[in-house]
C-alpha cells in the first residue's frame, strides 16, 4: 500500500541528517561518514530560508543522481537548493531544487550562479580533482555572506596522483595544500615578518578538518594580537 503524503512528510521531517542520506541512498552515510559532521554545522539553519549550493549532483551518464539534493530538501524544508553539474541532470528540477549544467572550473558561471541564488553554503561535490577544487574556492568563497560555509568533500583526492593529487603529503597545490594554508592564515596576524593578509586570511574564521571532509566558516577574522607586548624586544 502506496504511503500517505501526509504520513510520508511528518515523517521525513523528523527525520536528522543521516537518517535522510539512508532515506534517499546518498553515499554522505555509508560509504563516507559526513552527515554527522553536517548535521553539527548546519543544524542551525534548518528553520531558515536561504539557498545551498552544490557542486556535483552525482550520477554518471548512465545514473541521473540527484540523491544529496533530496536529503538537504528535506533537511531544510524552507530552503532552496541548486545543484550544478557538468553532466545534463536539470530533468532533477522540480520544486524547491534547481540544477544547472556546467563546469565547476567556470568563473563567469560560477559568478551568475552566486549573484542570481545568494547560497549561503556551498558544498563542492564536484570533480574531486585538486585543481578543479581550488578554482571553485577561489572564485565562490570570496562570494559568499558573513556566516557563510563552504565545505570540500573527498579531500582524499589530495593524495592520489590518478585523481591530480600528490603522493607526498607536503606537496603544493593540492585541496589539502589549500586547507592547510587557510588553517595557517587563522593566525596571520601573529606572523613575526612583514605579511599582507590575503582575503581569505581576513575572511576565514574556522577550518574543521575530518577525514575527507573539511567545512570553512566564514566571518571577520581581524582579532588582534599581543605580540607587540610579548615580543617587545623585536618590536622596539
Amino acid at each position: 500500500m502506496p504511503e500517505d503524503p501526509k504520513e510520508r512528510r511528518r515523517r521525513l521531517l523528523a527525520m536528522d541528517l543521516t537518517e535522510l542520506a539512508v532515506e534517499f541512498g546518498t553515499d554522505k552515510w555509508g560509504v563516507h561518514r559526513y552527515t554527522p559532521h553536517y548535521q553539527r554545522h548546519l543544524e542551525h539553519l534548518r528553520g531558515e530560508e536561504f539557498t545551498l549550493l552544490e557542486l556535483g549532483v552525482g550520477g554518471y551518464t548512465r545514473s541521473i543522481g540527484g540523491a544529496s539534493l533530496k536529503m538537504w530538501k528535506w533537511f531544510f524544508p524552507r530552503a532552496h537548493i541548486v545543484g550544478l553539474d557538468i553532466e545534463d541532470k536539470t530533468a532533477l528540477s522540480a520544486g524547491r531544487i534547481t540544477v544547472v549544467q556546467g563546469d565547476q572550473t567556470d568563473e563567469a558561471l560560477l559568478t551568475a550562479l552566486m549573484a542570481e541564488h545568494r547560497p549561503l553554503v556551498v558544498i563542492d561535490d564536484g570533480s574531486h580533482v585538486p585543481d578543479h577544487v581550488r578554482a571553485s574556492f577561489g572564485v565562490l568563497f570570496p562570494l559568499l555572506p558573513d556566516d557563510g560555509i563552504y565545505a570540500i568533500e573527498d579531500t582524499q583526492t589530495s593524495y592520489w596522483p590518478e585523481w591530480g593529487g600528490q603522493a607526498d603529503p607536503r606537496a603544493r597545490g593540492t585541496s589539502m595544500d589549500l586547507v592547510k594554508d587557510l588553517v595557517d592564515g587563522l593566525n596571520f596576524e601573529e606572523y613575526v615578518d612583514p605579511h599582507e593578509p590575503s582575503y581569505t586570511d581576513r575572511w576565514v574564521r574556522s577550518v574543521h578538518c575530518y577525514h575527507n571532509l573539511v567545512v570553512v566558516e566564514k566571518g571577520d577574522n581581524v582579532e588582534g594580537t599581543n605580540k607587540f607586548d610579548v615580543l617587545a624586544e623585536r618590536y622596539p
